[in-house]
């Protein structure tokens, strides 16, 4: 029964920190088959970079996934086709670099993945993400063993939604965005595992892995200032997923966080 286990979004150093020191213990004790990671906020709390992405690979994960600040860091669009890896959000214009899907393999089973963007209060526009989910699972489905599908998105009734759609045909549909962990786990009644939210890879003691002064100055006098990464309380947050080897569906979920 092959085991993965899913990185909610790496916020900054603190996040990247905590992947690389608890993950190779992580990997083994929990007899990890497959690691994917959101590093959207990897570098510096927007975006990522090639060397990061290297970094985070080299310590034990074994695929990237992005969100809506794919593009924030300058050259990043240059240096993602060569980051193998490394998958943007499948429904942006679909002339963007990168690549929309991912498929990995351990033991002889083939796992494919994607990330969908949300459309409700979100940027940037996009093409649906129910219609390109349906694209990207039958272009799978004759090359892998199972599919993982991530869903980056504001809405919660999006998140869910998504995951009832595709029931039956992903092994899980886990959100990510909002860097709040969610204890909705479950496994729907066609076999897909669901979870609203894996929650952020960082710093806790924080608004949303940013320190807390700036960001409620801000809401107080609405003038525009830096939002540096937090550094306290730094936790490792995801979904393990046990999956169903003969059907490529979900035997288990939950959500997971480790403190650093």
């Amino acid at each position: 029964m092959p085991k993965l286990l899913f990185i909610g979004d790496i916020v900054g150093r603190p996040g990247r920190d905590i992947v690389c020191q608890e993950l190779p213990r992580i990997r083994e004790e929990m007899a990890l088959d497959f690691v994917i990671a959101n590093g959207e906020n990897a570098a510096g709390g927007s975006g990522l970079t090639a060397r990061i992405a290297e970094e985070l690979l080299g310590c034990g994960v074994d695929a990237i996934t992005l969100g809506d600040h794919v593009w924030d860091q300058r050259g990043f669009e240059s240096d993602i086709d060569r980051l193998e890896r490394v998958c943007r959000p499948a429904n942006l214009s679909r002339s963007c670099p990168g690549r929309e899907v991912l498929v990995v393999e351990n033991k002889g089973f083939r796992l494919g993945l994607f990330t969908v963007l949300g459309r409700q209060f979100m940027r940037p526009l996009t093409d649906n993400p129910f219609t390109t989910a349906d694209r990207l699972l039958e272009q799978l489905n004759a090359d892998t063993d199972a599919v993982f599908v991530e869903i980056h998105a504001e809405a919660t009734s999006e998140k869910t939604a998504m995951g009832w759609y595709l029931d039956g045909r992903a092994c899980a549909v886990v959100g990510t965005h909002t860097h709040i962990p969610t204890a909705d786990g479950t496994v729907h009644p066609r076999g897909t595992g669901y979870l609203t939210d894996a929650g952020m890879t960082g710093p806790y003691q924080s608004v949303i892995g940013r320190e807390v002064q700036a960001v409620v100055a801000r809401f107080l006098d609405d003038m525009p200032r830096k939002f540096p990464v937090a550094e306290g309380d730094v936790r490792l947050c995801g979904a393990l997923i046990e999956i169903d080897a003969a059907s490529g569906l979900c035997d288990s979920i939950e959500q997971i966080t480790i403190s650093c």
